[in-house]
């Protein structure tokens, strides 16, 4: 893997977990091109590379993300410039914006993150594609695009209704109004509150449970539950069996199997 810091954001290989830093703590880790485009390209290595089994996602300072830099304005620029039909060009670029964002794209591998402050706009959305989530207390949530005649349509109005009650999620998308840190927990939106500063610290302990247990086993959970997503039952079922059957035909089921048996640790090998 060649993953290495890049302008706005750190990069850190810890054995088989990746943590990815938006670094742009000036402007409260406000998204920029860059940033985006080298976070199309870690995921894309991320996945790639076997030996990474989860990766973490978090921002420099005091802030997680606040979305995108409005007062630059790239954004808007960037939906509406050229107008007429999309060149190549015009959609390569899109492709890596939304790519970079998690808006067309999961990852395969879980993805954490680790809240760390605001949490707003882009970065709230970004936020819905992560698998497992940890805020630190004294972190916000929201969705205010509203307020300056904009939507959050990077996949907020399609998700969030399915993660947080119907009637929460549409109030955040409408109003602008944030959650802090104890809302974002009693509404589902987050799973741990940690206090200020133990964000990372949870989130590794919790990535080096997901990496203890077999690298097959947990893809393909993962792959399942999105697949599968809003089919019904019986379509969700035929996805799940595929998926289940392909990870107990591996050497890791037979290893997992065979160490419960001797009372050991099981040594997966991936395949």
């Amino acid at each position: 893997m060649d993953l290495a810091d890049q302008p706005h954001l750190k990069v850190e290989r810890d054995g088989d977990v990746v943590v990815l830093t938006m670094n742009n703590p000036r402007r409260q880790n406000a998204l920029t091109p860059s940033m985006i485009e080298f976070m199309a390209q870690a995921w894309n290595e991320i996945d790639a590379d076997d030996g990474i089994r989860a990766a973490i996602l978090t921002g420099e300072g005091s802030s997680y993300c606040v979305g995108g830099d409005l007062a630059d304005g790239w954004m808007v620029r960037g939906s509406s410039a050229g107008g007429g039909r999309p060149t190549p060009e015009r959609k390569a670029a899109g492709s890596v914006i939304t790519d970079g964002l998690l808006l067309t794209r999961s990852l395969a591998k879980p993805l954490i993150a680790a809240v760390n402050g605001a949490c707003l706009g882009g970065g709230c959305e970004m936020l819905q594609q992560t698998d497992i989530r940890v805020a630190e207390e004294q972190a916000v949530f929201g969705l205010p695009e509203v307020k300056w005649g904009l939507i959050a349509g990077a996949g907020s109005t399609v998700r969030l209704k399915r993660q947080i009650p119907y009637t929460k999620a549409m109030e955040m998308i409408l109003t602008g109004e944030p959650l802090t840190a104890a809302e974002a927990y009693h509404f589902g939106l987050v799973g741990h509150i940690v206090p200020t500063g133990q964000s990372l610290d949870k989130a590794r302990e919790i990535a080096a449970k997901v990496c203890a247990n077999g690298p097959l086993a947990v893809r393909n959970a993962k792959a399942s539950i999105l697949a599968s997503g809003w089919l019904d039952e019986a379509d969700a079922r035929q996805v799940e069996q595929r998926l289940v059957v392909e990870v107990m035909r591996s050497e890791d089921a037979k290893e997992g199997l065979a160490a419960f048996g001797e009372k050991r640790a099981p040594r997966f090998s991936g395949r």
